[in-house]
């Protein structure tokens, strides 16, 4: 991962994103969704702060179990993504809500295969769906934004089935909120952190709405 990012769609405003007009239902018990948007840092810290997420894990996806360690992912040859598996309550964060946040603060979902000055296809923007009604949902909703022309730029988000999730690493797991003041997380972290404080400050736990950088 490098030093520095530059991620350009970060700057549009939550007001131009739009609600989903599909989204699945608020019942049930735990659910999950894996989300692909560059380093699983950065994305991981985001929905971390989420009133409704219990929890959230760093690992990849998108390839085989012999080639999922962080030294065979960062190659970009193995298939696999860094993603966050997001677990949370329905009831009261929807499928639906944490889409608007991973497309409008955890990423942007414009870039190719990157994240500002990170690349490769590990770095990719993608949806790892469980489901037909996440893949419909979150089809919906990219041609949903797409059409409402909130980027200047078409959405390069896949969808993809998620056929396993892999754990990171340990040293990866909460990664920025153990290490606030490494370089990359306050270049890449904390802006987004601060952005989703600004806009989302009414979805978020207690603790993070009372500190700016998002750590606890």
């Amino acid at each position: 991962m490098t030093e520095s990012c530059n991620i350009p769609g970060l700057t549009v405003p939550r007001s131009r994103f739009p609600d989903p007009e599909r989204d699945l239902p608020g019942e049930g018990g735990e659910a999950r969704v894996v989300l692909a948007g560059g380093c699983f840092w950065c994305v991981e810290a985001v929905f971390l702060a989420m009133d409704g997420v219990g929890q959230v894990t760093s690992g990849y996806a998108g390839g085989s179990a012999e080639t999922a360690n962080y030294e065979a992912v960062c190659t970009g040859t193995t298939g696999h993504a860094e993603v966050v598996e997001i677990r949370y309550d329905p009831a009261k964060v929807s499928f639906g809500e944490l889409l608007k946040v991973f497309f409008s603060v955890a990423h942007d979902p414009t870039q190719l295969n990157r994240q500002g000055n990170d690349r490769g296809t590990q770095y990719r923007s993608a949806i790892f769906h469980e489901t037909p009604e996440q893949k419909a949902v979150a089809e919906a909703y990219i041609h949903q934004l797409d059409a409402a022309g909130v980027f200047p730029d078409p959405i390069v988000t896949s969808l993809e089935p998620l056929e396993a999730f892999y754990p990171a690493e340990e040293y990866h797991q909460n990664f920025a909120a153990r290490n606030p003041y490494q370089p990359y997380i306050m270049a890449v972290a904390a802006p987004k952190m601060e952005k989703l404080v600004d806009s989302y400050g009414d979805r978020l736990k207690t603790e993070f709405t009372d500190n700016e950088s998002g750590q606890a």
